[in-house]
């Protein structure tokens, strides 16, 4: 009876593992090593995109590659307090009480620049000028 409950439990773990790994396309990985040679990544599936997180400078990165290699954004962390101010001062007028644990700076294929601040747990997109974009999905816990 150990004997079935260890290769049960062996075989629930390597199915697990299997199905946590991403395979990527030839053209986003060398998208990516072109870009950031050398550097350790960890890849996620999005949709139908892939992206790649790893550390540059000190900082968390990401970057999100179409199947085809294409990059469609690049997001930095940042400090909280290199947010412009208008952002901080939205979140104060319309959110009371909230206050902003983390900060990207995402920069869109096209040039567009945004900033994403974590409030309460959500990640909530602001346009450059720091117009309020959108409230999106509560960020994942690493």
């Amino acid at each position: 009876m150990k004997n079935l409950m260890m290769i049960a439990a062996v075989s629930l773990g390597m199915t697990v593992s299997a199905c946590a790994q991403v395979k990527i396309p030839v053209a986003v990985k060398n998208a990516f090593q072109k870009e950031y040679p050398g550097t350790k990544v960890k890849w996620e599936k999005e949709g139908g995109n892939y992206e790649a997180g790893f550390e540059q400078k000190g900082h968390e990165m990401s970057v999100i590659y179409t199947p085809t290699g294409v990059a469609t954004e690049k997001e930095m962390e940042m400090a909280v307090s290199e947010l412009p101010k208008s952002i901080s001062d939205y979140v104060s007028q319309h959110m009371k009480g909230a206050k902003i644990k983390g900060a990207a700076k995402i920069t869109k294929s096209n040039g567009e620049l945004q900033y994403e601040a974590v409030v309460n747990g959500k990640d909530v997109m602001f346009t450059s000028d720091g117009k309020l974009v959108k409230a999106a999905k509560e960020e994942e816990k690493d």
